[in-house]
């Protein structure tokens, strides 16, 4: 009798321990003799707006177009640490617990804790809105996506061509954020192709914008806003301040347009994410390894304007440059 003992408890423990590393991708096949895969993933959203609201829509439809479909096929587990780096961490954590097959890391914060999380175990990260993945250090190892670097060239162009007299541009950003240091160093280097200064001011939480704002107002004859999360979810204190002064905001894509900016040389985030979900559909299929597949940079940069908030602010808009733009808003 004891020996029975010894081996059912020997068996249990084998059994919890191959369901333990199995994760949650699950195999069967139907009647017809052909398998179907269950697929679970993490998404990691590190604010809440919606840039990175449209790239989350644009992944789970860049996998859906690969046959890998929300409720049917695919179980999502997503989370949004609201700005903080800590929550990001936290969130990453449990979906390794979870034993997720795949972290989707929306904007940088939540990429690089999803790739630290993520490192002692064969869990692939793909993340998105990440404007300098080399600088956040999410080039090797099993991790890709795409990113979002921002038409600085163009959008300092755009802005010369709305405000030809305007000399200094005022940027906020969070200092914490790698994206944000980026940009703004190119910001620096191509300013003075076109005769602008670059006043920053840097933050370190969203109750700062605020305040960095009515500072910055002063100085400045526009502020050029960054895919910066921290000041992108506090926008509309942003473009309040703004307002008072008579000071337009430029934006860096076509949701801030909506939202009050001026004007954008962006991207479309709803399509950097579905080319994501493209990178994921493949990675879960196990036709490639996240290692094997390089991270993708969008390439479009669109004009877009709010011919409303130029009225409110008292700015002509040249008339032959408005058809230029992929689309305008009237708010």
């Amino acid at each position: 009798m004891k020996k029975k003992f010894i081996s059912l408890t020997t068996c249990l423990i084998l059994a919890t321990t191959l369901l333990i590393g199995c994760g949650d991708k699950t195999t069967s096949t139907n009647e017809g003799g052909e398998k179907n895969t269950q697929y679970t993933i993490g998404i990691s959203q590190f604010a809440e707006h919606s840039s990175l609201d449209n790239c989350r829509e644009g992944f789970i439809a860049g996998l859906a177009d690969a046959g890998i479909v929300e409720g049917e096929n695919l179980k999502t587990m997503y989370d949004n640490s609201q700005a903080s780096m800590d929550q990001a961490s936290l969130i990453a954590n449990n979906f390794v617990q979870k034993k997720v097959d795949l972290i989707c890391g929306i904007a940088t914060p939540s990429a690089m804790t999803a790739y630290n999380a993520c490192r002692e175990t064969d869990i692939p990260v793909v993340y998105t809105a990440v404007s300098d993945p080399e600088a956040a250090g999410l080039t090797k190892g099993n991790v890709t996506g795409s990113s979002d670097v921002l038409p600085v060239k163009e959008q300092l162009a755009m802005i010369h061509k709305i405000l030809p007299n305007a000399k200094k541009i005022g940027i906020i950003y969070t200092s914490s954020e790698e994206n944000s240091l980026s940009t703004i160093k190119k910001y620096k280097e191509l300013a003075g192709e076109y005769g602008f200064e670059i006043v920053e001011k840097g933050i370190t939480t969203a109750s700062e914008v605020g305040i960095a704002a009515s500072d910055l107002v002063s100085k400045v004859d526009c502020i050029s806003n960054l895919t910066d999360n921290t000041v992108v979810s506090a926008l509309q204190t942003v473009i309040s301040a703004a307002n008072e002064q008579k000071i337009p905001v430029f934006g860096s894509e076509i949701e801030q347009v909506k939202d009050g900016c001026l004007a954008a040389m962006g991207i479309d985030y709803f399509a950097l994410g579905k080319e994501t979900g493209a990178l994921a559909a493949k990675i879960l299929k196990g036709e490639k390894t996240a290692a094997e597949l390089p991270f993708i940079t969008s390439e479009a940069a669109e004009f877009y304007v709010n011919t409303g908030v130029a009225e409110k602010l008292g700015i002509t808009l040249d008339p032959s440059y408005l058809p230029q733009a992929k689309e305008s808003f009237g708010n």
